[in-house]
Parts: structure tokens; sequence; C-alpha cells
């Protein structure tokens, strides 16, 4: 008995690190930023208030909590600079998210046709970009898309245009850039379905008198939607909360959420404000979330 106890403890504890993984680096710092988001801006260091001291006694934190408010949240609701700021955000997250299962999807359908010793060839150039810093990448693509940058002249050369094309400090470079940078996401998770799926229910249904069309829409489509739904999940969530790539290849006539967050937090040093855009931002990245695993539950139950 005492023999099992011993192997029965790593199992233990190994089922336990995920949650307090999650309680240490998700709901700990989840914590304070809730409480920054309550709580007023002042010209101090740290710039809000109230500020927990734990030392001060009971009627000190007592008065603490009782100086929260919500007036953050209300601004965000009132002014029309964050209502924009999220608007866009979703709106370019839905736009790229679609263009990257469009693009994804043909590319990982191919790679799982493919022979078995070309599948990994194919898998290791989808993953070498990984290889090269993504911020040299952004900057690369500066460089190509400038004014007399790489892709002017290719299309100056084949007289496709009679002058350079404005492509950066637009959406069209914004989209590219995002494209660009998360088509790996998507491209491996319908890979790794794809892959696995069971060529013989491809057969049977072309057997059965099904045209390839049909095949696909009413066979492979289907059974791939768990990973169309994950990468879907990994391209819009992170595509939400972009800065980086907005900044350095958009216009700055309209700001994403990610973007409204920096200028809150380090140029106007307004940090209850910035940190309740983030809780609105984190509740609205666990909606979709929630709706996947919904989903995810409904299919194992059915089976």
């Amino acid at each position: 008995m005492s023999g099992r106890r011993i192997f029965a403890r790593p199992g233990r504890l190994a089922a336990i690190a995920p949650y307090v993984w999650m309680v240490l680096f998700f709901l700990v710092p989840f914590g304070f930023v809730l409480k920054i988001s309550l709580s007023q801006t002042a010209i101090a260091q740290p710039p809000y208030t109230p500020v927990f001291d734990l030392t001060a006694g009971w009627a000190a934190l007592t008065a603490a909590f009782a100086a929260l408010s919500v007036d953050n949240f209300r601004l965000l609701v009132s002014d029309d600079l964050y209502v924009l700021s999220y608007l866009r955000s979703l709106i370019v997250a839905v736009i790229s998210t679609a263009i990257l299962l469009g693009i994804g999807y043909p590319i990982a359908y191919g790679m799982a046709r493919l022979p078995r010793r070309w599948q990994a060839i194919a898998m290791l150039l989808v993953i070498v970009p990984f290889w090269t810093s993504f911020l040299i990448r952004i900057y690369a693509w500066i460089n190509i898309l400038q004014h007399d940058g790489l892709l002017n002249q290719i299309l100056l050369a084949l007289h496709l245009v009679l002058s350079p094309v404005v492509w950066l400090s637009t959406d069209s470079a914004m989209y590219l850039g995002i494209v660009y940078s998360y088509l790996p996401f998507m491209i491996l998770p319908l890979y790794a379905t794809l892959a696995r799926m069971d060529r013989a229910l491809e057969e049977a249904a072309g057997d059965l008198g099904a045209s390839p069309l049909e095949v696909f829409w009413l066979v492979t489509f289907p059974l791939s939607l768990p990973g169309v739904g994950a990468g879907v999940l990994l391209c819009f969530i992170p595509i939400v909360g972009e800065f980086v790539i907005p900044d350095l290849l958009a216009g700055s006539n309209s700001l994403m959420i990610g973007q409204t967050l920096w200028l809150e937090f380090f140029t106007n040093r307004d940090w209850p404000v910035a940190s309740a855009s983030a809780v609105v931002l984190l509740v609205l990245l666990l909606a979709p979330l929630l709706l996947y695993d919904r989903l995810q539950r409904r299919q194992l139950e059915a089976r």
C-alpha cells in the first residue's frame, strides 16, 4: 500500500500543477489588474489610489476597499475612443481570421494529402518563420512595402502600375502583416486534424456516389471542424489585442485596443483606465473560449 501511495503522489501533483500554474500566473495577476481598474488616477507613484497597505491595519484596508469604484468602466462605455477601439479590434480580428482560414485550410489540406515523407518537409517550411524574431520579420515588411521598396519595384518592372503605390500606414499593410504572422497558427491545428482523418470515410462516400465536392463538404469539412475551431481561436484571440503590427504597418486614423492600452499605460499614465480596458478585453475574449468549450463537450456527449 505504501508503494502505491508513493507512485500515486506524482500523478496527483501532475494533476494539480495546471491549477497551481493558473492561480499563480493568471488569477493573481488578474486580481492586481482588477484592483487597479477599480482605483482612481493620481499623480503619484504608483499612479493610482487607493494603495493597499497590509501593515496599516484593518481599518485602513476597509477604507481602501470602500474607495474602490466602477467609474473607469463607465468611462469605457461613454467615451467613443474606447468603444471604437474595441469595435475596430473585433472587426480586424474577424476579417483577418476569415482570410487566414481561407488561405490556411487549402494549405493544410494539401499538406495532409502529401506522401508521409514529404509532410515533415512541408511542416518544417511552415515552422521556419518562427526561427526569426517577430520584430525583425515585421520590420522586413516595412522595407518591402515602403515607397521605393521591393514590392513597388516589382510592380513597376512588370508595368502593373505607373507610379509607386502607397502601402505603408494603410489597412492593407496591416492585414498583410497579420496574415503573414499568424498563418502558421491556422495551418498547424488544421493539418493535425486533417492528417489524422480516416481516408476510408471519404472513399466510402465516393463509392456511394458522392462527387468530390460533396465528399469535401459532407465528410472532410465536418470532420475537420475541431481543427478549424482551434485555428480560429489561436488566431482571433491574439489578433484582437495585437499592438506591434497595427502600430508599425497601419495608419493612425483609428486605433485598436492594444494601441489604446499602450497609450493609456505609458503615455497618459492612466493605469486605472488602462486596467479597466484590459479587464473588459479579457471578458470579451473569454466568450469565444467558453463557446468553443461548450461545443467540444456537446460533441463528446454525442459520441
